[in-house]
């Protein structure tokens, strides 16, 4: 019957809220959780670190969260043409040049004209950022835009 009366009525210290949610902060302005999920070319695009705090880079078609790597992939980074981007191109050919990555609403890369010497670069470039950054999706074409 306590249970009742300090729910009904208060009563209950703090401390023995048992959602533990009584000190929470929900007016946080942080950004929405991640969840792995499937992006496309147009959805990745807005996470360049311009539009959205969070930086996510693809490469073979796996999304990776690079805002660790702020720095390097930034608005102000050396490697900032690949923010927000399908990067393997330039990773497979070690060129940075804007040309290197495609738009949004251009068909993907489908990559079959790399040498083999790329194909390994890019292949070494995977595995980097396998252990550097936390996968969290996958890049698809979207119907009707990138086909």
């Amino acid at each position: 019957m306590s249970f009742v009366k300090n729910f009904l009525f208060g009563g209950g210290r703090e401390s023995e809220d048992p959602t533990g949610l009584s000190g929470a902060d929900f007016t946080s302005n942080a950004p929405d959780p991640l969840v792995e999920g499937i992006f496309y070319p147009r959805t990745l695009y807005k996470f360049n670190g311009h539009d959205d705090e969070r930086i996510f880079i693809a490469i073979k078609g796996r999304v990776y969260d690079c805002t660790a790597g702020r720095s390097f992939y930034g608005p102000s980074g050396p490697y900032n043409n690949f923010a927000g981007k399908d990067a393997s191109r330039g990773l497979a050919k070690n060129s940075f040049d804007f040309e290197m990555v495609r738009e949004w609403n251009e068909p993907m890369d489908d990559l079959i004209d790399l040498t083999e010497k790329e194909q390994t670069a890019l292949q070494n470039w995977l595995e980097y950022f396998e252990r550097k950054y936390p996968c969290i999706g996958t890049l698809e074409p979207e119907p009707g835009i990138n086909e």
